[in-house]
């Protein structure tokens, strides 16, 4: 994705085409990606590609601007629309409330007055999206909460049988190598896979214990480049096993502020799940930058971007809002806490992560980390 698909949307519905191509040139030069469309029907597949705001003509040649609003704001339920008319009447401003808008503009508008409609429309945006994660994660709050109410019985009922069972293994395997080498091959076998499924239990466990007594966090000036070269040098063996590529592209950025082992805890489990979903000769690519403005945040801060990027199948849209949260996963095996953690420890950091398509067909990952200082 370029840095522009990270610009606020603004999609110009008007079939007066020198309009739009004015509205066009104002809006881009204010930092806006800007999409025209002359009609109902030419409007509605854009739409459907998502935009910020939306500057409707009230009289179009297939139709009207109230009835297309409600249309929009269907196929964009996080946008806004502001309604262009040639002639404000009391009417007008009643059918634009009903349709949904934010505002109205009269044509022709000043340019200070078309970019303050529209900058008003993005507040509202960014409320939605505040309120949309605000609801998320009181979500998340209240499964972690279920998470500490159910750790102490599992530390005490799970940990203590885990470990006397695998200390009788280990006994047991000491046993077996004791036999001669012809009969130990078919008992070493199901040890091993019982040995690798109480580890796996270990590590189901240990990660509801993480979410229960997280650690004290201290932050400090942590380098980024280093701690990718080790989480590819750690991966080197688990990618070659697989038959994929894992690359690295670090840029040069300034340290972050955060805990440098759980930095490498996140990128090894984004990596992970990245060597897991992509095939036999595919590639996985982890790389950091400077972070580009967001422009969903009132504030800038300066950011380092991490990326780590395949190219398996992706994540589905619908899964994109649900994948961080606890107990969601759609493996046949593991518990759904491990992208909950990277997140956790993301957000404890006073960093951002989300999914979205990466540029060659699979899923990225963008994490971005406050710099130190």
């Amino acid at each position: 994705m370029k840095d522009g698909a990270l610009r606020p949307r603004v999609l110009v519905v008007d079939d007066n085409a020198g309009l739009v191509e004015n509205l066009s040139e104002i809006l881009e030069g204010a930092g806006y990606a800007v999409a025209g469309a002359g009609s109902c029907q030419a409007a509605l597949p854009l739409a459907r590609q998502g935009f910020d705001v939306a500057l409707v003509d009230l009289k179009l040649p297939d139709g009207d601007g109230t009835a297309l609003a409600p249309r929009l704001k269907d196929l964009a339920p996080d946008g806004e629309v502001v309604l262009l008319t040639g002639f404000a009447t009391l009417e007008s401003a009643v059918a634009a409330v009903r349709a949904g808008a934010c505002a109205y503009l009269v044509k022709p508008c000043a340019t200070q007055e078309l970019l303050l409609a529209v900058e008003q429309a993005m507040r509202q945006v960014r409320l939605h999206a505040e309120k949309r994660e605000l609801a998320r994660r009181a979500q998340t709050a209240e499964k972690l909460a279920a998470v500490g109410t159910m750790t102490a019985g599992l530390s005490h009922e799970i940990r203590n049988p885990l470990n006397a069972a695998a200390l009788q293994l280990s006994v047991l395997e000491r046993r077996v190598q004791r036999l001669p080498g012809a009969e130990q091959g078919p008992l070493l076998e199901p040890l091993t896979l019982v040995k690798d499924e109480i580890r796996r239990l270990d590590h189901i466990l240990e990660d509801f214990l993480q979410f229960a007594r997280p650690r004290e966090f201290v932050p400090r000036p942590v380098e980024v480049g280093p701690v990718i070269r080790k989480v590819v040098d750690l991966l080197g063996g688990e990618a070659e096993r697989r038959g994929v590529r894992l690359e690295r592209a670090i840029g040069a950025v300034p340290p972050v502020a955060g805990d440098e082992e759980r930095i490498r805890q996140v990128l090894v489990n984004l990596c992970l799940n990245a060597l897991e979903a992509v095939a036999d000769g595919g590639r996985v690519l982890v790389s950091c930058r400077a972070a580009p403005p967001e422009p969903a945040l009132p504030e800038a801060v300066p950011r380092v971007e991490i990326a780590i990027e395949d190219d398996g199948p992706g994540v589905p849209p619908a899964d994109r809002e649900r994948i961080f949260e606890p107990f969601f996963t759609t493996k046949a095996r593991g518990s759904g806490l491990g992208l909950s953690i990277v997140h956790a420890i993301v957000t404890q950091h006073g960093g951002t992560i989300r999914a979205e398509d990466g540029p060659e067909g699979g899923a990225r990952f963008l994490l971005r980390l406050p710099r130190a200082g």
